[in-house]
């Protein structure tokens, strides 16, 4: 059997963005305070949703990082979470784009990093997973064929 590469799950810049973004969320939440892009752009509702949506991912994220069971739980947690906040930060540079000015083309092209950095993320932890259930595969197969007699 060849051997089995699982990207490294200790990404510097991936849990600094997953630490950062439910400190964000709470931050918002609490003091009530939004970026004006989110306040015209955003109904209220949606506003809350992409609140709780970055305390959530950062959360999961970070316990997807730090899952103590079975390494396929934990990768799958942690690509939930970077698929979500993918999501969300485009959703923050849409609502960026809506009041384009020539102030917001440094936030934008910030958040839009943040946000193919975390779609990037996504795909390699997608190719990790199907690593892994393949080399299942591989050794279930063995096994089973080391059994018969």
């Amino acid at each position: 059997m060849r051997y089995l590469r699982i990207r490294s799950r200790q990404q510097p810049y991936e849990i600094a963005v997953l630490t950062t973004a439910p400190v964000c969320g709470i931050l918002m939440m609490a003091l009530d305070v939004r970026p004006t892009s989110v306040q015209t752009s955003m109904p209220a509702p949606v506003q809350v949703a992409w609140e709780i949506g970055l305390i959530t991912v950062g959360a999961c994220g970070l316990l997807g990082i730090l899952w103590p069971g079975r390494l396929s739980t934990g990768l799958g947690i942690e690509l939930a979470s970077v698929l979500v906040l993918g999501t969300i930060t485009g959703m923050y540079a849409a609502a960026l784009i809506a009041l384009w000015s020539q102030q917001t083309l440094v936030a934008v092209s910030f958040v839009l990093a943040v946000a193919v950095g975390s779609l990037w993320r996504a795909v390699q932890l997608a190719v990790d997973l199907r690593r892994l259930v393949h080399a299942c595969e591989c050794v279930s197969h063995e096994q089973l064929q080391g059994s018969v007699p």
